[in-house]
């Protein structure tokens, strides 16, 4: 491919996926953990957060593409050149999994943090015990973590225009 064209696909992918993570993530997300509250809206957007996610991954491997730049940084973890550089980038991307899937679960989403530990790079071959394992426990961590922000920012705001209404 050429790299005009991929850095365009990498760009598209990437600028669509962002705006669809903040927009779930900084007005839905929100919005319903507000109207709903932190039990109720935290399940309605646990379901949701997995819905979405499973549909990405059957349109990440439906495509075969990868939009995001994922496949390619996975496919690093593998360099065994001569590069020092390289061999050191590798080292890193091979450090533990653990840490790697509490970091992209909060950071990202069950859909990113799946599809970087799913085996193998440029597969797209769906999702296997494992991966269903992984993007189970992903939905859960990052859906609490989003619930207790979302109900925390709410708070903070509710306090201020209480503090601000109050003239205090």
């Amino acid at each position: 491919m050429k790299s005009a064209t991929r850095i365009a696909e990498l760009t598209c992918g990437i600028s669509i996926k962002n705006l669809i993570s903040y927009s779930f993530d900084y007005l839905l997300y929100p919005f319903v953990i507000y109207k709903l509250g932190i039990l109720t809206g935290g399940a309605i957007m646990m379901f949701l957060s997995l819905f979405a996610c499973v549909i990405l991954i059957k349109f990440y491997d439906w495509a075969k593409r990868d939009w995001l730049g994922i496949e390619t940084i996975k496919g690093m973890k593998d360099y065994h050149g001569e590069s020092k550089l390289g061999k050191f980038f590798a080292w890193i991307l091979r450090r533990s999994d653990p840490v790697v899937f509490l970091f992209l679960s909060i950071k990202e989403d069950a859909f990113i943090t799946m599809v970087y530990m799913r085996h193998g790079s440029h597969q797209y071959n769906g999702m296997s015990a494992r991966d269903w394992r992984i993007f189970l426990g992903s939905v859960a961590i990052s859906n609490i973590y989003w619930t207790l922000a979302a109900y925390m920012g709410i708070s903070v705001v509710e306090w201020v225009w209480r503090a601000v209404k109050n003239g205090v």
